[in-house]
């Protein structure tokens, strides 16, 4: 795929480094973290393995194989990426993060209920993998996949989340989404309302979790205002 669409690969390398930068603007992601975005049926591009702050224009990130061995220099949980394309075929982008109130209620084995418009995106709420673990076999990074099942995201027990969508930008946004739903559900336990507060049902979550009015997109722009690309 590198040598078939140079455009396209050309494109996707600037949409990651984007992507990485915004993240760590955020806060979301620190030293530790990455994202990539789906090049084929068989491949993905992944960030270069530095703090995703520090990525520079011009960077251009290593192309994954779906199946296969990690390329050398890969970062191993990008194994986590590769389970993930193989299951879910529309997923586009992938972002491993480390959003601070996410990693705070993890180390509860919670994850955020939704309790209002961000977490409707996760609703019932985002699955939960239980293993502080970092991901270094292929067996771990099965049952990452497995824990997020159909879901936007999966919280991973003190060692931060991934969130996916059908692009690499609804993935950013998602993942500023699953922080702020992180935030709520803390500041509700704080309040020791957990049992009390409101929780919106099935039909609620569904009919605020829309995409439309330019919903991501101006997410997105918020993100990466002032992006050097």
């Amino acid at each position: 795929m590198s040598d078939a669409n140079p455009p396209l690969r050309e494109e996707r390398e600037i949409l990651v480094r984007k992507a990485a930068r915004a993240l760590a603007r955020a806060g979301l992601v620190h030293a530790y973290g990455h994202c990539s975005a789906r090049l084929d049926a068989g491949s993905f591009l992944v960030c270069a393995p530095q703090p995703m702050g520090l990525i520079a224009s011009g960077e251009a990130g290593t192309v994954v194989p779906v199946d296969g061995p990690l390329p050398d220099g890969v970062l191993g949980e990008v194994r986590i990426h590769q389970r993930i394309y193989q299951r879910r075929p529309e997923v586009g982008g992938v972002c491993r993060s480390m959003p601070p109130n996410v990693m705070a209620l993890s180390t509860l084995r919670r994850t955020p209920r939704p309790r209002h418009g961000f977490g409707s995106y996760f609703a019932p709420g985002p699955g939960l993998w239980d293993d502080p673990q970092l991901i270094r076999t292929d067996g771990q990074a099965a049952g990452v996949a497995d824990a997020l099942g159909d879901n936007r995201a999966v919280v991973m027990r003190g060692n931060g989340a991934v969130t996916v969508g059908e692009s690499l930008e609804q993935a950013v946004v998602f993942t500023w989404y699953l922080e702020d739903a992180a935030r709520v559900e803390l500041e509700v336990l704080r309040c020791g309302q957990f049992d009390t507060a409101p929780v919106l049902d099935e039909a609620e979550a569904k009919a605020r979790a829309v995409g439309t009015g330019r919903i991501y997109e101006r997410m997105w722009d918020y993100l990466t205002d002032g992006d050097p690309e």
